[in-house]
């Protein structure tokens, strides 16, 4: 394992979220603000409880997951699909680096900026409502397993997409509406019986009430069938990414 060079390409993406510090950090905080603004307060204001929680600490799990998914596919997607587009990828693809070291590199970076991004929201929901951490490990398991697991998402749209409307148009039409649908911000049990069935097709269910279980203790679905979902996503992932560095798909054009 070359770590001097998981090391340097870490750091060079590291580096770029500081002259991006506004897109990269500010940007995330402020919507998830006015999220709060909106939903918690306004809308808040008219629903008192969701399973014994007050709705305003009801979606800060979602919230935060929501942030996860979007900021670890936007970080990967664009960190490997600049270095297409300039042509520095085939400097990346010739030196003495496997591809292990290279996924760890750049989806490392965009893991780590999406949950430390996921952190810093979660300190700004405390300055609006009183959130309790019932479990904090699974907490910080479930932040990390889905950080890694769509920052790998992101780095396949990035190998995928051949243009910038490409990169946008997979989080934009797909994975944000599933999030929305998912019980980011409310709970199954508030649906009809017929969508409850139809909503567990969605898997950004499972990670977002396995996630709001670590919060509150209560969830829509199982815990361990979240877990099994997310494993399966992030498995799915790697034998993609593994599938792409063999056969070379779109990684020169």
């Amino acid at each position: 394992m070359n770590f001097h060079a998981i090391k340097t390409i870490y750091a060079a993406e590291m580096y770029r979220t500081w002259r991006t510090l506004f897109q990269s950090v500010l940007s995330p905080i402020i919507s998830t603000s006015l999220y709060f603004v909106v939903f918690g307060s306004a809308i808040g204001s008219r629903i008192n409880e969701v399973q014994g929680v007050s709705y305003g600490a009801f979606i800060v799990p979602g919230l935060i997951m929501l942030s996860l998914m979007t900021q670890g596919i936007s970080n990967a997607s664009f960190a490997i699909y600049f270095p297409k587009f300039i042509g520095t990828i085939y400097e990346l693809l010739s030196a003495p680096i496997s591809f292990v070291e290279i996924v760890t590199s750049y989806v490392g970076a965009a893991a780590t900026k999406s949950a430390a991004l996921g952190l810093i929201i979660l300190g700004t929901a405390t300055l609006f409502v009183d959130i309790q951490i019932a479990h904090p490990f699974w907490m910080l398991t479930f932040l990390v397993l889905t950080t890694i697991t769509f920052s790998l998402f992101g780095f396949i749209i990035g190998i995928w997409a051949d243009n910038f409307e490409k990169l946008t148009i997979i989080p934009l039409l797909i994975v944000t509406p599933l999030t929305f649908l998912g019980g980011t911000f409310y709970s199954l049990d508030m649906l009809p019986p017929l969508w409850q069935k139809i909503t567990l097709i969605n898997p950004v269910v499972y990670l977002v009430s396995g996630f709001r279980w670590s919060f509150y203790d209560t969830a829509d679905v199982s815990v361990g069938l979240s877990l099994a979902m997310i494993g399966l996503f992030l498995g799915i992932c790697i034998a993609i990414v593994a599938w792409i560095f063999k056969t070379g798909y779109r990684l020169k054009s």
